[in-house]
């Protein structure tokens, strides 16, 4: 979908430090969770809750009161009447979101928008539903978070299959897959420099409330260190594989936050008056089973409605779960691997679902405005064979 109307105000799109799952936040409701960055955040940035007329809710993972979705957010943010729907589109819920916005400011319809993406992987909920056809009228269950991993319904494979998949498809070896983990890790290294300058420009520390007293998380927790040596010693998830668990992503919890406004309204929120212009968003599939696959149609789309190739493209960032994803991506469009995911990504600090994309875009637009601008891609892959873009321009 083409977009000409839509901003993200500089410094108007944040995220939360993600934690692995059953980590530091696994006892945090992501309503919560969110409800208290999203507030800080916009504290910090001088907008009052009340004037963005427009909310969204991304979320994968019931919580707790739940059911009132936005609303429920929206009224303890302080922004009065305004609420707005609950999307959740799995890993490409970001970019949902990020598409809703962009529509609502793109038809008039708002000035000031946001995007509230929060999920909790940790302590995923049983749901269970009731069949009277049962032994003794026993429920159905289903785990929310981990029986999704292990089973594609159309297909009968897993997450880590679509992988493997791709890999045979491709040719990748284990060497190659393991390299461009490697990157990665090395990548996200970079971006804790200096006492995390870079993420301090768009990060905002989570309060952890204790029966006395509170914490706080203030840096991803929970990512393991990467060696050539430490990656070689893993044995593949699948025997006769490539992947191991060194060369993909881990469940995690968090948070992120995006404002979509109008290009005047931006241009007066956005830091020093820079805005990144949202060009277009982008959603596609793979043939079943092959997930790694997906971003690279969700791109391809995305570019070709802001009338613009690969080769136009300054930064990428992806969400790859799997490095696979990122030779796939590689192979297919002809960009460098070295000039994707400058600060790491979602293979390196882990994968809350729905926020993940909201990160990836937010280091997207850092990355562009450090480098003087741009038109920068996010694109990752979602749920089976699925996955979602969002093309932008930093002035």
């Amino acid at each position: 979908m083409r977009f000409t109307q839509a901003h993200i105000p500089f410094g108007f799109s944040w995220t939360s430090p993600f934690a692995r799952w059953q980590g530091p936040l696994a006892e945090l409701n992501s309503l919560d969770l969110a409800v208290d960055v999203t507030g800080r955040a916009l504290a910090d940035r001088g907008l009052a809750a009340e004037e963005i007329t427009e909310w969204t809710l991304g979320c994968t993972v019931p919580q707790k009161h739940g059911f009132y979705g936005v609303m429920g957010l929206s009224r303890r943010l302080g922004a009065g009447a305004h609420g707005g729907p609950w999307i959740a589109r799995a890993c490409a819920t970001s970019a949902a979101v990020v598409e809703h916005l962009a529509t609502q400011v793109e038809l008039g319809a708002h000035a000031t928008t946001i995007g509230v993406v929060t999920d909790r992987t940790s302590n995923g909920p049983l749901m269970a539903w009731s069949s009277a056809a049962g032994p003794g009228g026993a429920p159905v269950t289903e785990h929310w978070v981990l029986d999704p991993m292990k089973l594609d319904p159309t297909t009968g494979q897993s997450m880590n299959d679509t992988a493997e998949n791709t890999a045979a498809d491709g040719g990748y070896t284990r060497a190659q897959v393991d390299e461009v983990t490697l990157m990665r890790y090395e990548q996200y290294r970079s971006a804790l420099a200096d006492d995390r300058a870079v993420q301090r420009e768009y990060m905002v520390p989570v309060r952890i409330p204790r029966r006395k007293g509170e914490d706080w998380l203030e840096a991803d927790h929970g990512v393991h260190a990467s060696t050539a040596e430490g990656l070689a010693r893993l044995s593949p998830v699948r025997p006769g594989g490539v992947v191991t668990h060194g060369a993909q992503t881990h469940p995690a919890d968090g948070c992120a936050g995006v404002v979509v406004a109008s290009a005047d309204r931006a241009r007066e929120l956005g830091r020093d008056g820079v805005t990144a212009q949202i060009l277009s968003t982008g959603f596609g599939r793979a043939e079943p089973a092959y997930m790694p696959k997906a971003p690279v149609g969700a791109a391809l789309r995305a570019l070709a409605d802001a009338d613009l190739e690969i080769g136009d493209v300054d930064v990428v960032t992806t969400h790859n779960p799997f490095a696979v994803n990122d030779l796939w991506f590689a192979d297919r469009t002809g960009y460098p691997l070295e000039r994707m995911n400058p600060y790491g990504s979602s293979l390196v600090y882990g994968h809350p679902q729905g926020p993940t994309g909201a990160r990836a875009l937010t280091e997207l637009v850092h990355a562009l405005h450090a480098r003087g601008g741009g038109v920068g891609l996010f694109t990752g892959c979602a749920a089976g064979d699925a996955a979602g873009a969002v093309v932008v321009r930093v002035s």
